[in-house]
């Protein structure tokens, strides 16, 4: 048994399940996993639309991968394995850099978060007299 088509299967799982996790807006924001660039680490709401947008193509790169590696096994011969398990290694990954950049720019569409007011002036309940420094003297 040739273990050659295993790299695209390693590889092509995890794609395939954090693909689907993306699209399906399931990914929690995270150190490992998903569209990890500025644009997406921005803020909670970049993140889920860069990888929502990501989703597809990451869960397709990684069933390439998987394809890859079921047909690597069928195929007989070291060479004939190595050749089609390199074409889906080399597929998996620019479908995958495909993903990120849509993923990005996607992101990047979302406006910045408006900045958080300080305490006590968030929904602006200072009264008839104004927040301290704007208050009127006689």
């Amino acid at each position: 048994m040739n273990l050659v088509p295993l790299a695209p299967l390693v590889a092509g799982l995890p794609l395939l399940v954090i693909g689907f996790l993306g699209l399906t807006e399931r990914l929690p924001r995270n150190r490992f996993g998903g569209v990890r660039t500025a644009a997406t680490l921005r803020s909670d709401e970049a993140f889920r639309v860069g990888n929502k947008v990501a989703g597809l193509p990451t869960a397709v790169a990684g069933l390439v991968g998987v394809l890859g590696a079921v047909a690597g096994f069928l195929v007989t011969g070291t060479a004939g394995a190595l050749t089609v398990s390199v074409v889906a290694l080399l597929g998996l990954l620019g479908i995958t850099l495909a993903a990120g950049v849509l993923g990005d720019r996607a992101a990047r569409a979302v406006p910045e978060p408006a900045p958080e007011l300080p305490a006590g002036c968030a929904g602006c309940q200072c009264g008839s007299g104004g927040c301290g420094a704007l208050t009127k003297t006689a």
